[in-house]
């Protein structure tokens, strides 16, 4: 096998990957040069919600599905003969 130092494909490696770097650097640049953004809107969050609301939301829904849980329960499930 001959040593690729000093047969002269090194060099050949070395522009192929300088090459490729090139590329992808002009891809970068084409990509964020087309790209105008021209205004971001400004999100603006309640921070002053109370939590008694959603406490109040909490126990209805778990009220509603404890009903569902003893509604299911009481429809009178069957089990099958066999187990598959």
């Amino acid at each position: 096998m001959e040593n690729p130092f000093e047969s002269g494909h090194i060099k050949n490696y070395i522009l192929l990957y300088v090459s490729v770097v090139v590329i992808m650097i002009l891809f970068f640049i084409a990509s964020t040069l087309f790209n105008e953004v021209e205004s971001v809107d400004k999100k603006v969050f309640d921070t002053k919600v109370s939590e008694v609301s959603y406490q109040a939301e909490a126990l209805t829904h778990a009220e509603k599905a404890m009903k569902n849980i003893v509604e299911v329960n009481s429809s009178g499930i069957k089990l099958l003969p066999k187990a598959y």
